[in-house]
Order: C-alpha cells, then structure tokens, then sequence
C-alpha cells in the first residue's frame, strides 16, 4: 500500500484519495505532463519516496537532494515544438521526469543563495512547505489557516497561565 508522506497539513489529518494514481496523474496532466503510459502504484510509490526525500531540503540539509538529482539524471534538456527547458533525461518516465525536475528546482533555489527562503510550515501537526515571499524572510505559516490556529492557542494558553 502506498503511503503518503504528508499525514497532516494544516494541523489536521490528510486522507489520500482513493485512487492516488488517477489523482496523481490528473495533478500532473494539469502541470502539462501528458503521460505517455498510465501511472502505476510503483510509480505512485516512487513520487510518494522522493517528496520524503526531498523534505530535508528545506531545513538546509541538501545530501538527499544531490542523491535524488543523481539518482534521477537531472541533466538541462530542450524538448518539443516549441523547444521547452525540462531538467531530465530523453525517454525518462513520467516518474523520473519529476523527481529530476522537481529536485532541479530545489536546487536552483537553494544554488542562488535563496534556501533561507525554504521553510516548513512551524504549525504544530503540520509538515506542509512553502517558499518565503516575505521582504525580511519572516513568514512561520504555510498558511492563515495554520497561523490562525497556533495564535489561537497561544492566545489560550496566556489566558490559562
């Protein structure tokens, strides 16, 4: 069984669809991937592996992204008509397309001196990241929601003491 490795975002739990396939590749058709092959459970899983991977990345620990930009072939590639810039190998399946694409970019954020900006949301039970668009790099949330929650609770706990 395939398990994702978000199991809470904004401090609740996360159900995963019930076909993760189908949602998967439906999210990805919507990026413009049009897959050549139905995506499998494996390759399901393998995603599913390489977002845990590439998590750390965040918190400044690069070692598994230069694993998963080696393990993937990340090499700068034109393709199509229009030519369009993609970050993996001719023929690479849709899996390794987007691991090696997907820990490209991670990389040319944190290459350009921009990896502070990296963060995970600092709600309790949430492990949802984002990218800090913020002027002095301040923002804690992923979210209103989750930012909401924990001044919320804040707020309780000063009332209680």
């Amino acid at each position: 069984m395939n398990e994702l490795h978000v199991t809470r975002a904004r401090g609740r739990p996360v159900t995963p669809p019930a076909n993760r396939r189908a949602a998967l590749d439906e999210a990805l058709h919507g990026h413009g991937w049009t897959p050549g092959r139905p995506l499998t459970d494996a390759d399901a899983e393998l995603l599913a592996r390489v977002a845990a991977e590439l998590h750390p990345a965040f918190a400044g620990d690069v070692t598994a992204l230069n694993q998963v930009l080696l393990r993937h072939g990340a090499v700068p590639t034109l393709y199509g008509d229009p030519p369009r810039l993609a970050f993996h190998r001719a023929g690479a399946s849709l899996p390794d397309a987007w691991a090696a694409d997907a820990a490209t970019a991670l990389a040319m954020v944190i290459g350009v001196g921009q990896g502070a900006r990296l963060r995970s949301c600092e709600a309790e039970g949430c492990e949802l990241v984002f990218f800090d668009v913020t002027k002095n790099t301040s923002r804690r949330f992923c979210g209103l929601s989750c930012q909401n929650r924990a001044k919320a609770s804040a707020y309780r706990a000063r009332r209680r003491a």
